[in-house]
């Protein structure tokens, strides 16, 4: 991943939960649980969650898999995983947390039971790659789960490009003091594949025996899910 994107990460690490919170109406936590229904984890299950941030979608899984559970949250950016250990704790939840690239994970294959990833593939440099390398620490027959913006279509798609293009610049910036990282992140997924264009780059990574994916708030955002052969 490029070093301005990890720099980009690093200067709104202290400010990203607050401005997530505000700028999504506390949506992106019912995202998440989401996510964490579709790939129906199980007590005692093994997963591990890339792009962590502070560890939101890391937290949702521990709670799922329980104390017999393990979960694993990495992130490229050591200064927004800073951040998660202290959450854990707040939770009185048991989850360990390293810095990692999600295209090239130094974990052996077949590790886990499930590899997750939320708003994060779009920031990889080849996200097929990350994809790949995702399902290879998975077991056979395991899941794959990625959340990611989409671009509504409908009723929602104008409010929505209106907000996404003009408000969470200037109210993001506002608050982190970085408006760049705040235009970065709608335009970027305005421009990331969705729904069958997603599925089509989970089908370049050759590993999965099928894949799925589930509209969230009008194509706002989406979950997909692979199956690993």
């Amino acid at each position: 991943m490029s070093e301005k994107v990890r720099n980009m990460f690093a200067d709104i690490a202290d400010d990203y939960d607050r401005v997530n919170n505000i700028l999504s109406f506390g949506v992106h936590h019912l995202w998440r649980s989401k996510a964490v229904e579709l790939s129906e984890a199980k007590l005692g299950d093994r997963v591990l969650d890339c792009a962590t941030g502070t560890g939101d979608l890391a937290l949702e899984f521990k709670e799922a898999v329980g104390d017999d559970g393990y979960v694993l949250g990495t992130d490229f950016c050591a200064e927004m995983i800073e951040h998660a250990p202290e959450k854990a704790q707040e939770h009185n939840l048991v989850v360990d947390f390293e810095v990692a690239d999600a295209m090239d994970l130094p974990y052996d294959d077949n590790q886990f039971d499930i590899s997750s990833i939320a708003f994060g593939i779009r920031n990889v440099d080849d996200p097929v790659k990350a994809l790949s390398e995702m399902a290879r620490v998975v077991r056979p027959g395991g899941k794959v789960v990625v959340l990611e913006f989409g671009q509504p279509k409908g009723i929602m798609k104008y409010p929505y490009e209106l907000y996404s293009q003009y408000i969470m610049p200037t109210l993001g910036g506002w608050i982190s003091g970085n408006k760049e990282a705040y235009t970065y992140l709608p335009r970027t997924s305005a421009q990331f594949p969705a729904a069958d264009k997603f599925i089509d780059l989970m089908e370049q990574a050759k590993s999965f025996s099928s894949q799925c994916y589930e509209r969230l708030t009008g194509g706002i955002a989406y979950i997909y899910v692979g199956t690993v052969e």
